[in-house]
Order: C-alpha cells, then sequence, then structure tokens
C-alpha cells in the first residue's frame, strides 16, 4: 500500500462501515418509487422528498454539536442505530403526515454521522494526510452508493419492505463497528485540562470560515443541478431518461476511478486555489450544459464538473479541517455539511423557477454563480496558525491536536 494511504486502523473501521452503510442506503434512495407504488401523487412525493433535505440539514448542525459534545464515536452509534429504527417504523407507516414526519427523522438520524466521521478523519490523520483521507472516505461513500443502487435496484423489484430491513441492518452492522472498534472520546481529565481552551473558541467570529460557508452553499446550488434541472435539459434536447441516467452514472464512475490518483496531484498545492480551480471547472461544465446539444457535448460537459468535484471535494474537506480548532471540530464540519444540505433544498426549487423563466440563459448563470463562489475562496485570509495542546485518547489512539483560537 502507498505510504500516504497508511492510515490507522481506526479510520479503515471508518472507511469500511460508511461503505456498508451507504451500501444499504435503499430507503432514501428508492423512496420516491416506494410512494408512487403505494399510490401517492407526485405532488405528495415531493413533499416527502423535501422533508428528507430539511432533515438532513438539522442533522449537519445536530451532528456536529454532538460530535464535540457526545464524542465521534457516541455520535455514530446514535446516528446509526436511531436510522435503523426509523427506516423500519416508515416500512409500517401509512398516513402522509406520519410518512412526512418519520422521512424528515430519517433525514435527521441517517446524515447524522457525517461531521463525526469528518472530524474523526480530521485527528486520526497527519495534516498532510487529510486530503488522502478524505478522498478515501468520499470513495467508500460514492462507492457504497454505485454498487447499492444496482443491489437496491433488484430488492425493490420483488418487495420495498426488504429495502428498508436491508437499510436498517447495514446502519446496525455500522453502530456496532462503531460500537467497537472505534476510539472512546476524550477523558474528562483531559477536557477539564482545557477548558478555557474550549470556551475561548467560537465558530461565528471565524470570518474567513463563514465567508467559506457562503461560497460552499452557492457551489452546492449550482452542482445539485444535476438532480433536477440537467434532466430537464436532456429532455428539452430530446433525449430520454436512459440518457441522463448514464450521464449521472458517468460522473459516478469517474468520481470511484478518477478521484484518489487526482488528490495525489491537488494536494501538493495551495488548498485555497485547487478548492477556486474546482468551482470554476464546475462553473465551465453547467455553465456550457444548455449549448450541449449532442450526447457527446453533454458528456464533456458531465466530465468538466465532476473533474471540478474531485478537485475540490477531498480538498475542501481538509480545509475545513484545517481551519477548525480541534475541541470544536465537529462543529465546523457539520456547518460545512450543512451548507451542501441547504444547497440540495434550494437547487431544484430555484433552478426550476429560473429555468423555466429563461432556459437558455440560466446554465449561464449557474456558471456565473460558481465563478463568484470560486472568487469569494480566493478572498479567504490565511489566518496565522498557533501553538497546539495535545490531550491523550485513554485508549492510546494517537494524541489529537487542539488549536488555540488566534487571539486577535
Amino acid at each position: 500500500m502507498p505510504k500516504a494511504f497508511k492510515f490507522p486502523r481506526s479510520l479503515w473501521v471508518v472507511f469500511v462501515g460508511t461503505f456498508i452503510n451507504r451500501f444499504g442506503g435503499f430507503a432514501s434512495e428508492f423512496l420516491v418509487f416506494y410512494m408512487l407504488a403505494r399510490g401517492y401523487t407526485a405532488v405528495q412525493v415531493g413533499i416527502a422528498a423535501s422533508a428528507y433535505g430539511i432533515g438532513s440539514i438539522g442533522a449537519a448542525a445536530l451532528g456536529g454539536y454532538l460530535a464535540d459534545r457526545l464524542g465521534r464515536r457516541n455520535t455514530i452509534m446514535l446516528s446509526m442505530f436511531s436510522s435503523a429504527a426509523t427506516m423500519l417504523l416508515l416500512s409500517q407507516v401509512t398516513t402522509m403526515p406520519l410518512i412526512v414526519a418519520l422521512v424528515a427523522l430519517a433525514g435527521l438520524t441517517t446524515e447524522l454521522y457525517r461531521p463525526a466521521s469528518s472530524a474523526l478523519i480530521a485527528e486520526l490523520v497527519e495534516t498532510q494526510q487529510r486530503v488522502n483521507a478524505f478522498a478515501a472516505y468520499r470513495l467508500a461513500i460514492n462507492l457504497g452508493v454505485t454498487v447499492g443502487a444496482a443491489v437496491a435496484g433488484f430488492i425493490a423489484s420483488r418487495s420495498f419492505l426488504w429495502l428498508f430491513v436491508g437499510d436498517a441492518s447495514t446502519s446496525i452492522i455500522f453502530g456496532l463497528l462503531a460500537l467497537f472498534a472505534l476510539p472512546a472520546h476524550v477523558s474528562r481529565h483531559t477536557a477539564r485540562q482545557h477548558k478555557d481552551v474550549i470556551r475561548s473558541g467560537s465558530m461565528w467570529s471565524d470570518y474567513g470560515f463563514l465567508i467559506f460557508l457562503l461560497a460552499s452553499t452557492a457551489i452546492a446550488v449550482v452542482y445539485m443541478q444535476q438532480l433536477s434541472t440537467l434532466a430537464l435539459q436532456v429532455k428539452a434536447f430530446g433525449f430520454s431518461s436512459a440518457v441522463y441516467g448514464l450521464l449521472i452514472s458517468l460522473n459516478g464512475l469517474t468520481v470511484v476511478f478518477l478521484e484518489l490518483p487526482i488528490s495525489m496531484i491537488t494536494q501538493r498545492f495551495s488548498k485555497q486555489l485547487m478548492i477556486a480551480l474546482g468551482f470554476l471547472l464546475i462553473a465551465l461544465g453547467f455553465g456550457l450544459t444548455g449549448f450541449a446539444p449532442t450526447v457527446p457535448l453533454l458528456a464533456f460537459t458531465v466530465i468538466l464538473w465532476t473533474l471540478g468535484e474531485m478537485v475540490q471535494g477531498p480538498i475542501a474537506a481538509a480545509y475545513v479541517a484545517d481551519l477548525s480548532p480541534a475541541h470544536i471540530q465537529g462543529r465546523y464540519q457539520g456547518a460545512a455539511g450543512m451548507s451542501w444540505s441547504i444547497g440540495l433544498v434550494l437547487a431544484p426549487l430555484l433552478g426550476t423557477i429560473i429555468y423555466s423563466w429563461n432556459a437558455t440563459l440560466f446554465w449561464p448563470l449557474c456558471g456565473l454563480l460558481a465563478m463568484l463562489a470560486a472568487l469569494l475562496v480566493l478572498l479567504i485570509k490565511r489566518r496565522p496558525t498557533s501553538p497546539h495542546l495535545q490531550p491523550n485518547y485513554e485508549n492510546g489512539e494517537p494524541p489529537i491536536p487542539i488549536a488555540i483560537p488566534d487571539p486577535s
């Protein structure tokens, strides 16, 4: 194994658990087909899908807070076991209000683990390894979703109930892996010892990070057009839904095979520069979508914004880890995740409205918004790093650096 990917055992547990969990994310992926088969209208299905997005926004905020208060392992366990229970309950309800409520709860519980996992990754590797670690983490997610979707389609054709059972089972497996194989939280003695450090940190006074969150939300609104207006544009060009499916598959397969090699290159350069470059590639890809009337040209635009995703994705996660003091690492990761959850909610709403108003102008506007996001990232001023204190893990894991916030 290359030295760049020699990670601690606990990190491989996170990767394996994440793959298993995303592989089994059947219910949320096939919720639309499940509800349509039950006789619900397209509007009701849309309401339920929005409820999941709203729940995921809450998960980003609450997950970050719990990761710092309860610990990374405990938050992952809480997420997985509560997600399993929610999915089993969801499989049994039939009234629309209960379905919407439980779908929102599923969005909350299923996504609650993400800030904790990201914070744990940031803590378990050296700073220079973070880009590779987050690239491997993203590979686990994408590979799990890619393989799981094919299996889910096979299961759904036979029994929707087993989709929920399979989803719950894989969540329980990840929860058990977290219980028995992930490191415990920082000891109480260490927490008391660094009480003053913890009180002095504030995410909301970190203006550079707030600018980054604004840029991330903007790029998320553009990137998530692949799930809504891209399908409308493919149809407007006269192509079938099968072509749209192939374009989305092209994105997933490209990420699975190329993101790790690309991250080996991008980690050598300035993180801000690489994030901005990734945003610019996303701007170019989506900006040209309306001017790509053939399948090869559409595929070319998909390759462009997929390259942007691969360039900025692992770097952005590592950048957030570098910015955040260790004692509120979870909250920083949660806030970064929330920006993408907000984008997921806003993208179909704003995208379809503007596209319906002027389809020709829509895609250049997407490109312009993504370019503004890149400019915002470049305008962030690097803050000086301060000396670090070293708390100890109870079970002998490597010490976690706690950043002392800059007094200025």
